[in-house]
């Protein structure tokens, strides 16, 4: 579903809440996408990964000690049920974020994984982070890139 200023999109993973939870977290490094535009490094590489609880950081550490850059911070750390944090991609400046929150719902086959990336009317128009797109263009070109990151997810479990 597009809505103005955020993108959603859900799969379902044959596992229960709190092993797709455990999953996308402590397993972030497996489903997200290697490859131009899909990491925070650039040409470096680097390992994703999520520092539990809140207060914690969505972090890529890259492998040729050049430090790490954090994607941001974890806001809610529902073990099962649900994660919220910030979103900086190597294009935000100080001060702009966006922010993902993912819902973990038990269904009678496994769990709906629901991925809700929002905030995204804070950043002006003609931003790099949008790729020459705007309106319903981005919104669909970004709901089309998590939704690629959820089908590796739900590979994964």
């Amino acid at each position: 579903m597009i809505q103005p200023d955020r993108v959603t999109v859900s799969t379902q993973v044959d596992v229960d809440p709190e092993t797709a939870f455990r999953i996308f977290t402590e397993d972030v490094d497996a489903w997200w996408q290697r490859g131009p535009g899909q990491r925070f490094g650039g040409e470096r590489r680097g390992v994703l990964r999520f520092e539990p609880g809140v207060g914690g950081r969505l972090v890529e550490v890259f492998e040729d000690d050049a430090g790490a850059y954090e994607v941001g911070r974890v806001r809610i750390w529902e073990r099962g049920a649900r994660l919220v944090f910030g979103f900086r991609a190597l294009a935000f400046q100080p001060g702009e974020e966006t922010e993902v929150e993912v819902r973990f719902e038990p269904t009678s086959g496994g769990t709906r994984v629901t991925l809700e990336h929002r905030g995204w009317g804070r950043l002006r128009a003609g931003h790099p982070a949008r790729h020459g797109f705007e309106g319903p263009a981005f919104e669909g070109m970004l709901g089309l890139w998590w939704a690629d990151h959820l089908r590796r997810l739900r590979q994964r479990a």
